[in-house]
């Protein structure tokens, strides 16, 4: 018997098919663009997403009995709006998680809702990247498009409504909508209400390893796929990850160093930050949650500092036949900790957690003329270990602590990255051996809604497997927690000053 699990993500979606121990039998990455019409805007046609898909399909099931497929699970980039008249057709290209144009928008939620029983009935504060805040910009500035529209779905929650002919969702990427009642797993009739958007638009909702609907004839025809065969409710990107990675557990987390940077944690209660520093969402196990601490820039600092000053580097790493990157981590090696007392905020994309400043940027503190290349290298890197324990202290004042934390990620993937984190966070730091992340999630998912497990916890010990341990030292650790209280304290100091540089 196989699975298959579909990872809708911005740059493209990934189909891979496992057999029921979590092992790859074939995968397949189908790319498409991102389109900006205007600056801070971020928008993708859902047609290509359904593309990606049924070439995905049709690649990883070549030469495989249809029969022997008994399940489907969908992962994808959250918070996207898709929109669909009355015939079911896209009204309008999909206004994706990274897009900036709804402050407006934010101000108009908090002030019809109150700020704090937004918070208290969503679990997070008003976000311009949420779908509720371009629900309402198309009303606001596209009356038209908005008075055709009949049904709301998130991206994936289109490529299941394409694959079964139904309006579903499940409850991990529904909390990010800002409509979700996230304490009691349901549409929020309070919100539904002051906001005037009609339930009715709304998908039915499912837990994540729920069977949600069956493959159609006319699919069927199309992929190759058997008719009939079912398709579970899937989850958000990052819950995905974390049944990928088998966080499954109460305080059981993992960091993710990607572009941006997350702290995740799985709680069997839905506790949540009344500042909104950090996400509360339910999870993809049935009756649970997980909060979600976010740095915006995190192996984007590192990205950042290779490309506009690691020229030589990358030249020498073409020759090498090596990976920039490894060059840099052997040169921050070579540095101590705190960097020769370089310090690094890396907010060049502003901060989520713990600031929520749009307008804070990135600083490097205590540059002097002993300083070379590879203390500033290491300065990013602990920088970034540095905004991620900030995103673990917030979860410290909720009361929680992770029993056990998982590295992953392109960071993740250094042993230097993952030492520093073991260091800080004075923990030990375990990896996987899977690297399939969301798909191999959903496929778990997909594997409990067929019955081939009778529990994601179930599924989870018998498809992953621990491939490495990193143990702190507590020296370091003494070392790292004195800059970082020094790192804590810049923000306060220049958060006035970002304002008024904002503001030129």
């Amino acid at each position: 018997m196989y699975v298959i699990g579909i990872d809708l993500g911005t740059s493209g979606t990934k189909t891979v098919l496992f057999d029921t121990k979590g092992k790859v039998i074939a995968s397949k990455t189908v790319e498409y663009p991102m389109y900006q019409p205007q600056n801070g805007w971020a928008e993708q046609e859902p047609l290509d997403w359904w593309n990606a898909t049924v070439t995905g399909i049709k690649s990883v099931i070549a030469g495989i009995n249809p029969s022997e497929i008994v399940s489907i699970g969908l992962s994808g980039q959250m918070h996207g709006l898709v929109m669909l008249d009355k015939n079911n057709k896209v009204l309008r290209k999909s206004i994706i998680w990274c897009d900036q144009r709804t402050t407006k928008e934010c101000e108009e939620i908090e002030s019809k809702i109150g700020k704090a029983r937004l918070i208290e009935i969503t679990a997070n504060p008003a976000l311009t990247g949420f779908t509720a805040s371009k629900i309402l910009w198309v009303r606001n500035n596209e009356p038209e498009i908005w008075e055709k529209c009949a049904h709301i779905l998130l991206p994936k929650d289109y490529v299941r409504f394409m694959l079964t002919n139904e309006y579903a969702t499940e409850v991990s990427d529904a909390s990010g909508m800002q409509l979700l009642d996230v304490k009691n797993r349901c549409w929020s009739k309070e919100v539904l209400e002051k906001l005037e958007i009609p339930e009715a638009m709304l998908g039915k909702m499912y837990e994540s390893p729920e069977v949600t609907g069956h493959i159609t004839k006319e699919i069927a025809e199309l992929t190759g796929l058997k008719e009939g065969t079912i398709v579970v409710g899937g989850a958000g990107d990052n819950a995905a990850a974390a049944v990928g990675m088998g966080v499954v557990e109460n305080g059981k987390a993992f960091t993710t160093i990607g572009t941006s940077g997350v702290v995740f944690m799985h709680t069997d209660e839905p506790l949540i930050d009344s500042k909104g520093r950090v996400h509360t969402f339910c999870c993809a196990v049935p009756g649970k949650w997980h909060v979600m601490g976010v740095t915006q820039g995190a192996g984007l600092s590192l990205k950042w500092f290779r490309d506009n000053f690691c020229e030589k580097i990358k030249l020498r790493a073409e020759k090498e036949g090596v990976d920039p990157y490894y060059i840099m981590d052997k040169m921050a090696e070579e540095s101590p900790i705190g960097a020769e007392r370089l310090l690094f905020l890396p907010y060049l994309m502003g901060e989520r957690t713990p600031h929520l400043d749009a307008d804070c940027r990135g600083v490097f503190f205590g540059i002097s003329g002993m300083h070379q290349k590879k203390d500033f290298i290491r300065a990013v890197m602990e920088g970034v270990s540095f905004s991620l324990m900030d995103c673990l202290s917030v979860f410290g004042e909720m009361g929680v602590a992770p029993t056990e934390m998982l590295a992953c990620g392109g960071g993740g993937s250094s042993k230097l990255w993952r030492k520093m984190l073991s260091d800080i966070y004075n923990t030990e730091i375990f990896t996987i051996k899977s690297k399939e992340g969301p798909a191999l999630g959903v496929a778990i998912l997909a594997m409990v809604g067929a019955g081939i497990y009778g529990s994601v916890e179930e599924a989870c010990k018998a498809c992953i497997e621990k491939a490495t341990v990193t143990e702190p030292a507590a020296e370091n650790h003494e070392k790292y927690m004195s800059f970082y209280e020094l790192y804590k304290s810049l923000y306060p100091v220049l958060k006035e000053s970002y304002k008024a540089l904002a503001a030129k």
